[in-house]
């Protein structure tokens, strides 16, 4: 294992004894960093926008599972849950590990059930990282992944992706890849993007990874949302399994976000490192939408095929309405995001745009750069996302309104 420390027992601070965060948690130019989704929410509300900034549903999930969730409740399902999880669900996720992927995790030792998986995230990083670390990340990356990095007390290393299709460039995630990296964090299907990577770029993460002796925390939520492109998880590839540990949620593929439960599954002793975390910042959490999901994990092949392609009908219809606006756009091969390069209209300044939007045109959407280190801004300067995880009616609004942008601008 890793020669500095062994992968299952951090000999760095406890995560509650680090205090420094790091210079990227929050931009500070001008609306960078999370203020930008504040912002847009609010020009949203005040101008009467339809806000594809922010990426959660206007439709809620099953009926089903809501009923499985009341009946819980019902039935007394309201106090702590188990730290680790309700059995049900770490045996539900273990055989949707199993049905989907072929992996076959314990849900005793290898199954952790999370408050959404951005604790699953938080915990993980916390539970490895820590102050003289590396943790190497695609850029863009989620938001929330520069803040923790900087609560570990970290440094948050990047590997540019690339646009039309974001792919990375090989040679540069090689290069970033240092001694003091200690975790790949990788978001696939990748969040702002939408890109899927495919068997060789992750098969060259986990070379580089085992080279540099280095953790794997792979975050997957959007592991069912593809449109074509098929979804390996990294711990499924040869050479991954002992140093991987995998993350994914309810929220995306069930459309309830607002349960906030996820799961980590990976080899015992990381696991129980990520667990030792975990409860000092939640302990546990939704007991009786923990019983729900587990029902939810069960559904047949047809309702995650279907969901699939409802998003991708979804995709089409935003992506008309972008492309008659005159971006270029990059169609996501997964997610439920759209990117568009402003460029063509002129425009080269996507935050500046971003801010004048919900104005000219009634949508709001989130500037690229606020994505990425200010080197990665300068790159992604002219990207926009969108999200189309809405009402079909209210895509097909946005689109024809974005339709008029051209004159406008």
């Amino acid at each position: 294992m890793h020669p500095r420390r062994e992968l299952s027992t951090p000999t760095a601070p406890a995560p509650w004894q680090r205090t420094a965060l790091g210079a990227n948690l929050l931009g500070s130019d001008g609306g960078l960093g999370v203020t930008i989704f504040e912002e847009m929410t609010t020009l949203a509300a005040q101008t009467g926008a339809i806000n594809l900034g922010q990426g959660f549903p206007d439709e809620d999930g099953p009926l089903d599972i809501r009923e499985a969730a009341r009946a819980a409740i019902a039935a007394g399902a309201n106090q702590y849950a188990p730290g680790k999880g309700i059995l049900q669900l770490r045996e539900a996720v273990a055989q949707h590990q199993e049905r989907f992927y072929g992996l076959s995790p314990d849900p005793q030792t290898e199954v952790l059930i999370t408050t959404g998986a951005t604790e699953g995230i938080a915990a993980a990083l916390l539970a490895f990282a820590g102050p003289g670390d590396e943790v190497l990340t695609f850029e863009p990356f989620y938001d929330s992944y520069g803040a923790v990095i900087g609560l570990s007390g970290a440094t948050h290393v990047t590997a540019p992706l690339l646009a039309p299709d974001f792919m990375p460039d090989l040679a540069a995630l090689e290069t970033a890849f240092t001694g003091q990296t200690r975790i790949v964090l990788l978001n696939n299907p990748h969040n702002p993007t939408g890109a899927v990577f495919p068997r060789s770029v992750l098969e060259r993460i986990v070379e580089l990874a085992r080279r540099h002796n280095c953790l794997i925390i792979s975050d997957e939520v959007y592991e069912h949302l593809t449109f074509g492109a098929r979804h390996i998880p990294v711990a499924s590839l040869p050479g991954a399994a002992d140093r991987t540990l995998t993350i994914s949620s309810a929220g995306k593929t069930f459309s309830l976000t607002g349960w906030k439960i996820g799961w980590v599954t990976g080899p015992e002793d990381l696991v129980a490192a990520v667990r030792t975390v975990k409860q000092f910042l939640t302990y546990s959490s939704g007991t009786p939408f923990q019983s729900a999901i587990a029902t939810a994990l069960g559904l047949p092949d047809a309702f995650y095929d279907e969901v699939a392609a409802t998003l991708k009908h979804k995709r089409d219809i935003l992506s008309e309405g972008l492309k008659a606006a005159g971006f270029d756009v990059f169609s996501p091969q997964g997610t439920y995001f759209v990117n568009v390069d402003t460029a063509p209209l002129g425009i080269h300044d996507s935050v500046d745009l971003a801010r004048r939007l919900p104005g000219l045109v009634g949508v709001a959407a989130i500037p690229v750069p606020v994505f990425c280190h200010p080197g990665g801004a300068e790159r992604t300067r002219s990207l926009l996302r969108f999200a189309f995880c809405k009402k079909t009616e209210v895509l097909e609004e946005a689109a024809a309104r974005l339709a008029t942008l051209g004159g406008l601008v």
